[in-house]
């Protein structure tokens, strides 16, 4: 019988899974989606993805069960389905992503604090990066002590960061208006949000954000104590935040118009109970705020560790990126993922990047290995492997494998040219790791279509970088 002892439980993985998903995104949400959407849009939008998420939430479930060797979860879906370049882009971005993610909420976490002290400013003053820079080697030192350990504080921080979202909702609700949330309800009284279709599309980077976290528990799959907790915790897990998600944007938008949300500073929840409450109700939901992203730092830095620790050990990525200390923390993974985020909190006191341009360029970072994970289930019920004696069960997952590729399409589409070109920018350097991997196990670095596509990386990073340079491309 294999040995339980520092497994983890349903419990911890939904933790992580709920912990990566509500991190800043939640308390920002209802300037962030006034900003780009009336409230009939906003309910459109939310229905595509809900639909688009739940059907990448059965893909990962599905993908859990039926492929339990894979343990990397999210990029050893792209590498087995379409070879070893595909799924080394896929560990790359998922981590870029998840450390910008990290960088991000030190900004929103010391633009919060500004609201307490005034030094802080919007996050990123030479005395937030400061403060922020020592929060990031404290949270370090803390996993490198063992993932239990820190599995066990995300689940405290997760259930102490819903108290005042259930708080924020109940008070909302008591403080909604109809005929504010009706006000101009397809925004037609405002030509800078553009059609209906411009302002879902506008939307939707915003809600790859907040659900960016979904797939937690695969990446820990190999640490569950029961691999079939891996897919119930991503269930419960989404159909929970989505709940939140939806009620809190919805009841913020009928007890302010569009106009005047879209002008909030964030966290701009903490202004909307304001309104309702008085100036406490703006201080328990920056308590709230405070307390969520210190809990979400932990469960991205977790993650940032794990996929190059797991990258590494099956040869995808440098093998000094598997490197163990006694606590079975993968001590080189987190050193240079701390280090970049260390390297990116200093040039946020160069060119000023917000929280919401973090956000931006590392939701869509995430698009592509999303992309490759839909596409590997689909490709598993086209080839019908898995599925020999369960016809039925096939073609279910033959359309939910279809419906959660052509959403992530979807969503590279709504993204827009500009973030592609970002995301290639930060793509491309990583061919420096797949060439030192394949280089230690003595294997040809790039077959004939993979040449292509490096190609095609390279071009659009170049393209990107004439951009910056020229003006018309920016964080």
């Amino acid at each position: 019988m294999e040995n339980d002892t520092g497994k983890l439980r349903l419990g911890a993985l939904l933790a992580l899974v709920v912990g990566s998903m509500i991190g800043g995104g939640i308390f920002s949400l209802p300037q962030n989606m006034a900003a780009s959407a009336a409230p009939g849009a906003v309910l459109i939008g939310w229905g595509i993805t809900a639909v688009g998420m739940l059907a990448l939430v059965f893909v990962f479930q599905t993908l859990a069960n039926r492929k339990p060797e894979l343990d990397a979860g999210i990029y050893a879906y792209a590498k087995a389905g379409f070879g070893d370049y595909l799924g080394f882009s896929s560990a790359w971005g998922y981590w870029i992503s998840a450390w910008l993610g990290n960088v991000s909420y030190f900004v929103l976490l010391f633009s919060t604090l500004g609201f307490f002290f005034p030094i802080f400013g919007e996050g990123n003053t030479p005395a937030a990066i400061g403060c922020a820079s020592i929060l990031l080697w404290a949270v370090h030192f803390l996993v490198a002590r063992g993932i239990q350990q820190a599995a066990f504080i995300n689940l405290v921080t997760t259930i102490a960061k819903i108290v005042p979202l259930i708080m924020f909702i109940v008070l909302a609700a008591i403080g909604f208006h109809l005929d504010v949330f009706t006000m101009d309800f397809w925004g037609t009284g405002n030509a800078d949000l553009g059609s209906v279709m411009d302002q879902v599309r506008n939307m939707m980077l915003v809600t790859v954000w907040v659900f960016i976290g979904i797939e937690g528990a695969s990446i820990y799959s190999a640490k569950a104590r029961d691999r079939r907790d891996v897919g119930r915790a991503t269930v419960i897990g989404f159909v929970g935040v989505l709940l939140l998600l939806v009620m809190v944007n919805v009841l913020s938008m009928g007890i302010m118009s569009q106009p005047e949300l879209a002008e909030l500073k964030n966290p701009s929840m903490a202004l909307v109970l304001s309104q309702v409450v008085g100036p406490w109700g703006g201080h328990l939901i920056s308590l709230g705020l405070v307390i969520s992203l210190l809990g979400a730092l932990l469960s991205w830095t977790l993650l940032c560790a794990e996929i190059l620790h797991a990258a590494s050990s099956d040869g995808t990525m440098p093998e000094l990126l598997s490197k163990e200390n006694a606590n079975k923390v993968p001590v080189n993974a987190l050193w240079l993922s701390n280090g970049l985020i260390q390297l990116f909190l200093l040039l946020t006191l160069v060119n000023e990047s917000t929280y919401l341009s973090l956000l931006y360029l590392a939701s869509s970072m995430i698009l592509v290995p999303y992309l490759w994970s839909a596409a590997y289930a689909l490709l598993l019920a086209v080839k019908g492997e898995t599925y020999e004696k369960e016809p039925e069960v096939r073609r279910k997952d033959l359309f939910i494998g279809g419906l959660a590729t052509l959403y992530a399409i979807w969503l590279l589409f709504a993204g827009g040219i500009d973030y592609l070109l970002l995301s290639a920018l930060l793509y491309a350097p990583g061919a420096v790791f797949f060439y030192k991997a394949k280089s230690e196990r003595d294997e040809k670095v790039f077959t004939p279509i993979e040449k292509i596509i490096f190609a095609v990386t390279i071009a659009s990073a170049l393209v990107a970088t004439l951009g910056l340079y020229q003006g018309w491309l920016s964080l």
